[in-house]
């Protein structure tokens, strides 16, 4: 799963900028499932930023009950997200991912990123919840299997999108088949990661410290705190 991810470089974000309204583009050290987080979605050929809601909730769902990960496998079998799939993409910009290792209370969080450090794209989808006049536009981030770096850590990894992939991914007319084609591990060779300190499990905690690399020790015996 994806739990946790940063955007320390917002302004590295490609949209159009005439059709979008404005957003704050404050950095983000620790974005979690529930928070709101910055989306690009396309009509008409041209990129658009908005603010949703992490954790997609399914139109039809009788409660407003999120799911923050959807599996790649299995994207047109499951009614929460097929439509989603097929008719509503998103790239969910970031620029770093966390993911933990260990059992019980004592695991160890790492954060991934690319090699230069740069800002890249989630796959994912997105959905319109309405009931007696409340409505939540949410997202999901896809997953798929690790690759090696991930591996020993995770037995999944959000589905980062290369810049030819990101297009394929936002294009209207795409065929189910093509987008199968780009939900897969991301180069193991073109990332890198590192421990960080367990204040990250702290979901109202927000700050640049949480991506700074730190020495291996015996973790807190504390759980997070979405």
């Amino acid at each position: 799963m994806c739990g946790r991810f940063a955007l320390r470089s917002p302004g590295r974000i490609k949209f159009d900028r005439a059709a979008s309204s404005q957003l704050p583009l404050a950095p983000r050290y620790n974005i979690a499932p529930g928070q709101e987080v910055l989306v690009v979605t396309e009509s008409m050929g041209k990129r658009n930023l908005s603010s949703l809601v992490w954790g997609l909730v399914p139109s039809w769902s009788k409660e407003p009950k999120g799911f923050i990960n959807a599996r790649a496998e299995t994207l047109e079998e499951k009614p929460s997200f097929t439509e989603s799939f097929l008719r509503r993409r998103c790239l969910i910009p970031a620029d770093g991912f966390f993911e933990w290792t260990g059992k019980g209370k004592s695991k160890q969080p790492y954060f991934f990123q690319l090699k230069d450090e740069g800002a890249f794209s989630f796959a994912g989808i997105w959905d319109e919840w309405q009931r007696n006049g409340k409505s939540i536009i949410s997202c999901a981030i896809i997953t798929t299997t690790p690759n090696d770096l991930l591996t020993g850590i995770h037995d999944r990894m959000p589905v980062i999108l290369s810049q030819e992939a990101e297009a394929v991914w936002l294009r209207e007319e795409t065929e189910p088949g093509q987008l199968r084609e780009v939900l897969v591990p991301y180069a193991p060779s073109e990332m890198k990661s590192f421990p960080v300190s367990a204040q990250v499990n702290y979901a109202q905690l927000d700050e640049a410290g949480m991506v700074e690399p730190v020495e291996l020790c015996e973790v807190p015996t504390t759980g997070m705190l979405f």
